[in-house]
């Protein structure tokens, strides 16, 4: 058995030849250079988060491709991870498919897979670990000589194979592997297929206006990719990241094509939104603030049940324990559902208090839950959500509201008369859509679906999560 994927579709989907494979990419990555949105990308001060590239072969595709692949060259050695996703053609797939070869071949080399983050997934189970859908799979192979041209060999990788598998699925293992600016996201995937031209023209136009707009329901004749691209706009709604339209092509445009019968061909990226001055200081601040709140949390929880104080960490002093806050705290069980959640969207006494009395109130009080037992212990995952506060939105109607809202973004509370209901900014993983995301909000107020008043009041606010999974915390968002 092999510990690697051998190359499957060179010379085939482009040259098998070494040389003959350099010369194409150079090709193609010298053609995107003369690109304006090329240009422009190559003047930012950090690296896409996100970019979307066809998979059809070289002689078709490889000058859209190259849109978003010659940016990157600028940041070889600060990307040092891709996390790599494309839909399956050959091997039907429930879920996401992970390999268990410890390398992906091509004919410039292999590609060292991540075992760590590989390993990180192992308790999803969406995620399948299986060889064969990678074995003859072109969505995923093709990208990698492309990513081994612009950012050398300091690079390792997270080959997904996505099947039958919904936005949220998707996002949870992204959520997982996201890390900071060492990590790119790559999904591979082609647009429309067999159209006339013009016809491919108009409905790529539409398709790529949605995923510019954060669309997680496109279809299978929008874009064969839709299951892994949905998941990823979803995440990157939820990031706030920025998206841009690099390129949009399809087979006709290539000197091997013909208008009758076309495929679409976009490249995008999406960007995270610029960051304050401190980089690697400020990530540091950040995960001592969580490691502090989730200790905070796991002791209060486990005092309640009655647990020796060495099964949690100390809590260590941060100074912001002590000044006014408001938060969450969210509690799932090993199985990642939820099993708590109590909170205050007002600071009104110091953070280390609030802190402890929500965990306690999340674990013990919540009347949806009964109370949590000692045998939970070991699998609790705590989410400790700081809230800023909150401002006025200011709409006249509920189609203003959907419109102004920013999904992945935006905690809301809404308040009529005696009613008030508040939903977090991760609740837009299970609602992604603001239309049903506002639904929600005005039945767990304890009004009906199509309610609506002058009177009714909306607020939003954001918030900085930091999950505590046990003695392994790590940092979640910062949004």
């Amino acid at each position: 058995m092999n510990t690697y994927r051998p190359a499957a579709v060179a010379g085939s989907f482009y040259p098998a030849d070494p040389e003959a494979l350099r010369q194409a990419l150079a090709g193609h990555l010298a053609s995107a250079a003369a690109s304006a949105a090329v240009a422009t990308a190559g003047e930012a001060d950090r690296p896409p988060k996100l970019i979307v590239v066809p998979h059809a072969g070289y002689i078709y595709s490889g000058d859209v491709a190259a849109l978003a692949y010659a940016p990157l060259a600028r940041w070889r050695g600060r990307i040092t991870r891709v996390v790599l996703l494309g839909p399956v053609h050959r091997v039907a797939v429930r879920g996401l498919a992970a390999p268990t070869v410890s390398a992906f071949e091509t004919p410039l080399g292999r590609v060292p897979l991540d075992a760590v983050a590989l390993a990180s997934l192992k308790d999803l189970r969406q995620v399948v670990w299986t060889d064969l859908p990678h074995a003859h799979e072109h969505s995923l192979e093709v990208q990698l000589p492309f990513l081994q041209t612009v950012l050398g060999s300091g690079f390792s990788l997270v080959p997904l194979a996505v099947g039958q598998a919904s936005p949220t699925e998707v996002a949870e293992v992204l959520e997982r592997l996201w890390g900071g600016e060492e990590t790119l996201v790559v999904v591979s995937s082609d647009l429309s297929h067999y159209l006339p031209y013009a016809q491919a023209q108009a409905v790529d136009r539409a398709t790529v206006q949605r995923m510019l707009q954060f669309a997680t329901d496109l279809r299978g004749e929008q874009a064969c990719g839709a299951a892994p691209l949905n998941g990823a706009l979803l995440t990157a709604r939820r990031h706030g990241l920025a998206s841009r339209l690099l390129g949009l092509r399809n087979s006709g445009d290539a000197a091997a094509g013909d208008g009758h019968r076309v495929v679409g061909y976009g490249a995008l990226a999406f960007d995270a939104a610029p960051g304050p001055a401190g980089g690697d200081e400020d990530a540091h601040e950040d995960d001592r603030l969580g490691r502090a709140l989730g200790a905070v949390a796991r002791r209060a929880i486990a005092q309640g049940l009655g647990l020796a104080d060495d099964t949690v960490p100390a809590v260590t002093g941060h100074a912001a324990l002590d000044e006014l806050g408001a938060c969450f705290v969210t509690l799932h069980d090993a199985e990642g559902e939820l099993r708590g959640c109590v909170g205050r969207l007002e600071a009104t006494r110091a953070l280390v208090e609030d802190v402890h009395a929500n965990a306690l109130a999340a674990a013990f009080n919540d009347s949806r839950f009964e109370p949590l037992r000692a045998s939970e212990w070991s699998g609790l995952r705590i989410e400790v959500s700081l809230l800023a506060p909150a401002e006025p939105l200011n709409v006249l109607d509920e189609a203003q509201a959907i419109a102004e809202l920013r999904p992945g973004i935006d905690g809301v509370i809404f308040e009529w008369r005696g009613a008030r209901a508040t939903f977090l900014p991760q609740v837009w993983q299970q609602l992604p859509e603001a239309a049903d995301f506002i639904i929600a909000l005005k039945r767990k107020a304890g009004l009906p679906a199509d309610f609506w008043a002058d009177d009714v009041r909306l607020s939003r606010y954001r918030v900085r999560s930091f999950a505590d999974r046990g003695h392994e915390q790590t940092r979640e968002t910062a949004s």
